[in-house]
């Protein structure tokens, strides 16, 4: 595809010889004033623009062109623009590469010269865009993770840095985060990434077990104990440990964490020799570590090994333009995974950016599985198609029986006239949100279900 130049020069006898120079190698829009050369470069987005600084009403000085070349500047900053000057000399010139200008060329007009000019600029003008579009991207989607917002964009940025050391990294934030994704960034962003990548949950294991999963035993350590088997902490060397909900480990097991992070060696349990293993350590929780600081139940010492790296992952309600992101990423696979072809119409989208996901991204893909996978509300089947029509509820009591609560005013009544919550309902916007999302296969539900084709998920 040819670039978009933009001509604007009030001469027609020069417009027709720029137009036969240029037409082969450019796509092109004219402009004669200051005002269409404006509107031109908001609607066609040019990639370079030949400014004849002498524009009317004073095509005798360079005024207009030069305000002309300050506003498209501010409009489109990533234009390029050629001015063609024959009035004010050097100053013209002066000033108007401090406004921004890409080069400028000397009338009278030598074709050649002002071509090549110009298809240098186009030139630079594809290249800078290809490069911010790929940059774009990966600060859109940085190993597994989606975010765009500034927050995400600085995480994103410090594991960049960080990642190739070997320094312990410490996630907090709330549960649904994506705190497990991040280690795994970490991990895939260092000189480890061909090593093994171990996750443990430490609130998932009795403390009793906890020891002998991150340490590993000998044979005939404890009762059970028929063969020698290897720890978390073995099975990561040369690569990355995850300690997930570090926060629930007992004070026992973090004395004896602490001293593998400070002597990078570790007994196995009913051992007695000693292990040097290679292994690097990222923890995660989703508890207040100064506040467990303070109440002694994690030890300072410990605190300060793992947190030589802090990264706070932010909850989805304040992560604005990435929940929207999250949505038709989780919508998307979800389609892909089940061979559905859906997206999400306007009341979906509306009921996604209100509520407030306390379940964060967990929450999110929860309610896009439910609403868009096979089992989804928009397609009943069998019985509960019929249960559909007899009791005409879109969603049912907890305890799976069709709520009798009185309707709330809500978004869906006028599409789906059945549309019934439970008073009681601790998590209303919740179920709106799965309510919303699961008005699948319009053509199918629609007819079987009486309600309107026009539904919130197309």
């Amino acid at each position: 595809m040819k670039p978009k130049l933009l001509i604007v020069e009030d001469e027609e006898p020069i417009r027709t010889q720029l137009t036969s120079a240029l037409r082969d190698d450019f796509t092109l829009f004219f402009a004669e004033d200051r005002a269409e050369a404006l509107s031109a470069v908001a609607c066609e987005r040019p990639a370079v623009v030949s400014l004849d600084l002498g524009l009317p009403p004073h095509p005798e000085s360079s005024e207009c062109g030069l305000e002309a070349l300050d506003q498209i500047m501010r409009t489109a900053p990533a234009t390029k623009v050629v001015v063609l000057t024959g009035n004010g000399g050097r100053e013209s010139v002066i000033r108007s590469v401090q406004l921004g200008a890409f080069d400028y060329h000397q009338k009278p007009i030598q074709l050649p010269d002002l071509k090549v000019m110009l298809q240098r600029a186009a030139n630079l003008q594809t290249l800078e865009a290809e490069a911010e579009k790929r940059g774009n991207e990966t600060l859109i989607r940085f190993a597994d993770m989606l975010g765009h917002t500034p927050g995400m964009r600085e995480i994103f940025a410090v594991v960049s840095r960080i990642a190739r050391s070997d320094v312990t990294v410490l996630i907090q934030g709330e549960s649904g985060t994506g705190k497990e994704l991040l280690a795994r960034a970490v991990h895939a962003n260092s000189a480890r990434s061909t090593r093994p990548f171990v996750a443990i949950n430490c609130g998932a294991i009795p403390d009793t077990l906890l020891e002998s999963e991150l340490f590993g035993h000998e044979r005939g350590a404890y009762t059970g104990a028929y063969t020698q088997r290897k720890g978390k902490l073995e099975l990561a060397d040369g690569g990355t440990l995850f300690l997930d909900e570090i926060g629930e480990m007992s004070p026992p097991l973090q004395v004896k964490l602490l001293r593998f992070l400070q002597e990078r060696e570790l007994e196995r349990v009913g051992g007695r020799g000693v292990l040097r293993v290679d292994a690097r350590v990222v923890a995660a929780t989703n508890k207040d570590l100064k506040a467990e600081l303070q109440a002694r139940r994690f030890r300072e010492d410990l605190y300060y090994r793992l947190s030589v790296v802090n990264l706070t992952l932010p909850p989805l309600r304040e992560r604005g333009e990435d929940v929207m992101l999250i949505a038709n990423a989780l919508l998307q696979r979800t389609c892909k995974a089940h061979r559905r072809k859906l997206r999400f119409g306007s009341s979906a989208l509306e009921a996604i950016a209100h509520h407030p996901w306390p379940g964060n991204v967990r929450e999110l893909e929860n309610a896009a599985s439910r609403g868009s996978g096979p089992g989804g509300a928009g397609r009943p089947r069998g019985s509960a198609r019929q249960d559909a029509r007899k009791h005409h509820t879109g969603l049912a009591a907890p305890g799976g029986e069709p709520s009798d609560s009185p309707r709330l005013d809500h978004p869906l009544r006028g599409q789906h006239p059945g549309f019934q919550v439970r008073t009681a309902c601790p998590r209303i916007p919740n179920a709106r949100i799965i309510q919303v999302i699961s008005v699948a296969d319009v053509s199918e539900s629609a007819e079987d279900s009486g309600a309107s084709r026009a539904s919130p998920l197309q």
